[in-house]
Order: C-alpha cells, then sequence, then structure tokens
C-alpha cells in the first residue's frame, strides 16, 4: 500500500532536471506549447474570415405517394477565391431548395450552386458579396504523417469552431454516398462533428490542405478530409462545366473469384472479376451483348479484378469512346465493343 502511495504523489512531483544552460525541461516544454498555440493561432486567424457556414431547405419528396416538404439542414465551406466561389461538401448541398451562406461577421447571402460532384463528395457555390477573403490552398502532395492539422467548422452550428491534431495517414480511401471510392483521402484525429462537412482542414502556416469530409461516429479521432490536390481539379471542372465528366456503363455488378481452372487455361493473371448482376434498358452494357452471368476480368486493355478498379477507369477521357470489354460467359473468353457514355447526375 504504501508503494502504492508512493507512485501515485510522485505523478504529480515529477523530478526537474537542470540543463546545461540552466534552464529545466519544464521551461522546454513550456516554450513548445507556446509555439504549437502560436501555430493554431496564427492559422486559425488567418484563415477563419473565409469560413463560412451553409444552410439549406432541401426539395420536397415523395414518400409513399406522399410529398413531404424538405428539411433543413447545415455544414460548412470556405470562400477560395476573391469573386466568391465557396467549396463545401456535395452532401452538404445535394437535393438542396434554396442555399444560403453566413460569414463570420454574420452576414447572411443568398448563394447560387455552381456544381455538384457526388463522385467525390465535393460542390462549388458562389455568393455576391463585399465580404470575400478568400483562403491560401496549400498542396497535399507534399504532406507528412504527423505534422499539425487544424479543422475549422459549425459543428452543431456552433460557427468557428477550432479543433487540432495531427494527420494520422495518408492515401486512404473512403467510399462516397454516390459509390465509387474517393482516394488520396486524409485521415485525422483533429475532432469532427456533423456540421463541420465542407470546412478547411488547415496547416501550421494557414494553408488548406483538405476538406473536412467524414467521420466514424463510433470511433474516437477517425475523421477525414478529402485531399486539397483532389478539390482543385475537382472545383476547377464544376467552375467550367458545372460536372465532372465520368463514363458510365449502365451495369451492376459484384466481386467473385474466378475459377481456377479457367484462369490457368487462358493464361489469366487475375484471381477476380465482375459479375455482371444486372443492366439498365438501352444502356451501354446492353447494347454491346454482355449478358447476366458474365465475369468481367479486362477493360479498355487493363486486366480488371473489382468493381472499384472499373470506376477508376471510366474516366471522362472514355466518354464516346468505343472500348474493348474482356469478359468470361461460362467457360468461354469474349472480347465485346463497347461504348460508355457520360454518367449523369440528377441533383
Amino acid at each position: 500500500m504504501k508503494g502504492e502511495f508512493e507512485f501515485l504523489t510522485t505523478s504529480f512531483e515529477p523530478e526537474i532536471h537542470k540543463t546545461d544552460s540552466g534552464s529545466t525541461n519544464s521551461d522546454a516544454e513550456g516554450e513548445l506549447f507556446d509555439a504549437y498555440s502560436r501555430a493554431v493561432v496564427e492559422a486559425t486567424e488567418k484563415v477563419s474570415p473565409s469560413v463560412v457556414k451553409i444552410e439549406i431547405e432541401q426539395k420536397a419528396r415523395k414518400v409513399r405517394g406522399r410529398e413531404v416538404p424538405g428539411q433543413g439542414g447545415s455544414g460548412s465551406g470556405f470562400i477560395f477565391t476573391p469573386d466568391g466561389f465557396i467549396l463545401t461538401n456535395s452532401h452538404v448541398v445535394n437535393q438542396a431548395k434554396k442555399i444560403s451562406v453566413v460569414t463570420q461577421s454574420g452576414g447572411k447571402y443568398e448563394a447560387d450552386l455552381v456544381g455538384d460532384d457526388p463522385d467525390t463528395d465535393l460542390a462549388v457555390v458562389r455568393i455576391n458579396a463585399p465580404e470575400r477573403l478568400s483562403v491560401t490552398l496549400g498542396s497535399s502532395n507534399d504532406l507528412k504523417v504527423g505534422q499539425l492539422a487544424i479543422a475549422i467548422g459549425n459543428p452543431f452550428g456552433f460557427q468557428s469552431t477550432v479543433t487540432a491534431g495531427v494527420i494520422s495517414a495518408l492515401g486512404r480511401s473512403l467510399r462516397s454516398n454516390a459509390g465509387r471510392l474517393i482516394d488520396d483521402v486524409i485521415q485525422t484525429d483533429a475532432a469532427l462533428n456533423p456540421g463541420n462537412s465542407g470546412g478547411p482542414l488547415v496547416d501550421s502556416r494557414g494553408r488548406v490542405i483538405g476538406v473536412n469530409t467524414a467521420t466514424i461516429m463510433s470511433a474516437q479521432g477517425l475523421c477525414f478530409a478529402i485531399a486539397i490536390d483532389t478539390a482543385k481539379f475537382v472545383a476547377g471542372r464544376l467552375i467550367r462545366f458545372g460536372r465532372v465528366r465520368r463514363s458510365y456503363i449502365g451495369m451492376a455488378g459484384q466481386n467473385v473469384p474466378l475459377l481456377r481452372k479457367i484462369a490457368h487455361f487462358y493464361g489469366l493473371a487475375n484471381k477476380n472479376g465482375i459479375l455482371v448482376v444486372s443492366m439498365d434498358d438501352g444502356s451501354p452494357a446492353k447494347i454491346a451483348g454482355l449478358r447476366e452471368g458474365d465475369i468481367i476480368i479486362g477493360f479498355a486493355g487493363e486486366k480488371i479484378e473489382g468493381i472499384d478498379e472499373l470506376h477508376r477507369i471510366l474516366d471522362e477521357e472514355k466518354v464516346g469512346i468505343s472500348q474493348n470489354v474482356t469478359v468470361i460467359r461460362h467457360t468461354e473468353k469474349l472480347e465485346l465493343g463497347i461504348i460508355p457514355r457520360e454518367r449523369e447526375f440528377i441533383n
């Protein structure tokens, strides 16, 4: 018992070691915490004026044949150009009938939806207002695990809330509401809550390195942001075209293992393929002659072992261009010609 008591008391009275200069470890730790605090404060002061609260009124929807009025919702965003373009998440503004933006100073402005990309969970809206101080966009290409990460947003309506942590991992993949994988996602332990969606993830110099998008509610410290390099590409397309063009072949499938004897017989490197489960009427897949039960093992000259690989290949360059799709039908290997169309979303 005596030993236990001594252990507890010493934990509150740590031994202080003198350094050669006469300072203490405690002083060094204090300086370190001061530097950390200054970095967070300075980055926050630089970025916060550009962070906005986004309020939406959803479109009416039909439930069991009855029209139900749209509900309200809110999220975050940030002004990234001097002429009022704002980045946010697609799931914040998707199906919005009306979008309003509240700036840090309290001004409220009606916003126009410029473009929406559910596949990367990114959207751009625009306001015409005098308060248009824009952020500095950084690069996510040279980020390091362990570096400081600061999240700014409006969780649960509490405007301009700041949390800080570190980058926990890089190169994660996150599945969007549209079903596609979002690549190069940043994992951070900077706390995110409902309402943070669309807000900026910032480095120690106040440069935006990501767009906060999701958290795992049943876990602590597992939060995710879309890398800013991805956001730059998508935002450019949304401003220019209002959408990001991607290919569509109109089939539903599931990943399945390929029989070893078939793979061996045809000399295939595949261990898996995509089983065609169904096809849309008039779709490129149906026109190409694909059948339910076919197993896709190749597309456009590339080996395909899963749906996510097929999604990555179906980019804007494939729209309207004939491609070869390789399938196993029963025990026969076939090459079919298919012309992907542009995928469209209804907002």
